[in-house]
């Protein structure tokens, strides 16, 4: 069985939208406007690329870093070089880009809860809001990887759903804060 870590930067009221400067969202690049910027916060960026053995995006966040992500072979070489799943009922084969590896396209979530039961290393969620909602809703998310930033955003896509549900317990397995003011939170869920 594979874990499925979701990976994100959030805002304190849990927006995840538009962290790194992608277009379109009013608080664009909210975390690093304003916010001293202390490597010790992202050691776990790096620390996610060695343990992970493949990487799962939804199709918006696949578009937005397909077109960038190859060409940085010096942040992210080893994601360059894993296998990558992206979930999405509409994308098909002739729109995946050549030259980022290998890439499967998976349509449902009974597609990602059979990759999940086979063998193989972690699988880890970049971006991808719709996504994320959508498989810690189904339960098929075993792990958070959360940095926190002290900001507030007000509107935008969020973490998690608003679905009404039974709680889900999680378990914190690592925390850190930083002078900046992020908070390094690292959840397991549990079953």
């Amino acid at each position: 069985m594979r874990t499925l870590i979701a990976t994100a930067f959030v805002s304190l009221d849990g927006v995840i939208e538009a962290p790194g400067g992608e277009p379109g969202y009013r608080n664009s690049d909210w975390t690093f406007n304003d916010i001293e910027f202390d490597e010790a916060a992202y050691e776990i960026k790096g620390r996610e690329q060695d343990e992970a053995a493949a990487m799962m995006l939804g199709r918006v966040s696949y578009q937005a870093f397909s077109p960038v992500w190859p060409d940085m072979t010096a942040e992210f070489s080893r994601y360059n070089a894993m296998p990558k799943y992206v979930v999405s009922t509409t994308l098909q084969e002739q729109n995946l880009v050549s030259n980022w590896g290998e890439t499967s396209i998976l349509r449902s979530l009974d597609d990602v809860a059979a990759l999940k039961a086979t063998e193989g290393g972690a699988i880890i969620i970049h971006g991808s809001a719709t996504l994320n909602r959508s498989l810690s809703d189904a339960h098929l998310i075993d792990r958070y990887h959360l940095l926190v930033f002290p900001v507030l955003l007000g509107a935008g896509k969020r973490l998690f759903s608003d679905t009404d549900k039974d709680k889900q317990n999680l378990k914190l397995v690592e925390s850190e804060s930083y002078a900046n003011g992020i908070q390094k939170l690292v959840y397991d869920v549990v079953r």
